[in-house]
């Protein structure tokens, strides 16, 4: 474990109760780790010859996407050059779905078909709308400063939006609940856990083609506003929800990540704090007792309800002075709130030995989906 503190008594169960699963040969546990349905996140889960779909979660692939920009900070200062670039993202960045008459031709890799007729009739209503969406809940585009040089970075945060969970909730149905935990697994030899990889493999694809659509309408909303160009040579891309069959000290494994990222030796990622807080981009270290994972953000310290009972509008304003955002959301954005989440510095404390740290960013601009 590589924790900020103690564990709750709920999620020390919960983890407790994922060991007494059949073929999990070992859990590491990230410091932004909380309770989540079935399986933590922030927890990295492996077995030997089992997936477990709910250790990767039903947002599969979801992930951070970020690219720098020629602008600076100073650039976007101004309150209504910073309006102009909200506007410019409430036109072009759906939250859910675009119009069908805005919809463009979605790369070929997003054509090939899905296990079941009804997930396939699924994708092809879903992924052209979906595509370029950013979601709701966690979800958001930032618009950030690195503290050391002031320049201008975009980080998007989305995933596999509607089908993905669609993948997750079908595939439950062909497993088999474990008589110990009641944890769902299917053997990854069969005809069955072969069409969930296939599935998964597909959703990790059009979650990471829906970040770089994202992170483009951005960019280019940037090039209107401030004239600002891309430096691809840049640009960083990573998930946090999957199962991958990798090997670790001679050994293949189905490596789970659910709310944690791969951290190989020199694999970049990506570590947001909140919306009011900094991210951080790191490098792994390849660790091999965390499965060479790292932890995917701050992670959350109250549950959406309790954070609405518990945080006014005018902390979350005082917790994000000098961030623009739509502020016309402050009552929907409490649970969003920065002391919504655990402090980003100790978790980044607790996972020295997972990463190094490359550069801090401070948000500048926040775009959610409420």
């Amino acid at each position: 474990m590589w924790i900020a503190g103690s564990l709750p008594s709920d999620v020390d169960a919960a983890l407790q109760n994922l060991t007494r699963t059949e073929d999990v040969v070992g859990l590491a546990i990230m410091p932004d780790v909380h309770l989540a349905k079935e399986v933590c996140i922030g927890t990295v889960t492996a077995t030997t010859r089992t997936l477990l779909p709910d250790a990767v979660g039903g947002d599969i692939g979801c992930g951070m996407s970020a690219i720098a920009l020629s602008a600076s900070a100073e650039d976007l200062r101004d309150p209504a050059r910073a309006a102009k670039v909200l506007d410019g993202l409430y036109a072009r960045v759906p939250v859910r779905h675009h119009a069908r008459a805005t919809v463009t031709r979605h790369p070929e890799e997003l054509d090939m078909p899905l296990s079941d007729a009804g997930l396939d009739r699924l994708r092809r209503k879903k992924a052209p709308l979906q595509l370029g969406t950013l979601g709701q809940g966690n979800h958001f585009v930032e618009i950030q400063r690195d503290v050391e040089d002031d320049r201008l970075w975009v980080l998007a945060h989305s995933g596999s939006r509607g089908i993905g969970p669609a993948i997750r909730l079908h595939h439950r149905e062909s497993g088999t609940a474990d008589p110990e935990s009641g944890v769902i697994g299917i053997a990854a030899d069969t005809d069955a856990g072969r069409a969930y990889l296939a599935d998964h493999a597909w959703a990790r694809s059009f979650a990471e083609l829906n970040r770089r659509a994202l992170v483009d309408a951005v960019v280019d909303i940037l090039a209107d506003v401030l004239g600002a160009e891309p430096d691809e040579a840049t640009r960083v891309d990573g998930d946090h929800n999957h199962v991958l069959c990798e090997e670790h000290e001679g050994r293949a494994l189905y490596v789970h990540r659910k709310g944690a990222q791969r951290a190989g030796e020199g694999e970049p990622g990506i570590v947001p704090g909140s919306m009011g807080t900094a991210t951080f981009h790191v490098e792994g270290r390849g660790h091999m007792a965390a499965y060479q994972s790292c932890a995917h953000g701050a992670g959350r310290v109250f549950s959406r309800g309790d954070a609405r009972r518990r945080i006014s509008r005018k902390q979350l304003r005082e917790e994000t002075k000098g961030v623009f955002f739509d502020r016309r959301l402050e009552n929907r954005l409490r649970d969003e709130a920065p002391s919504a989440y655990k402090d980003i510095g100790r978790v980044m404390r607790a996972q020295s030995q997972l990463v190094r740290v490359i550069r801090r960013l401070e948000p500048v601009l926040v775009f959610k989906g409420v």
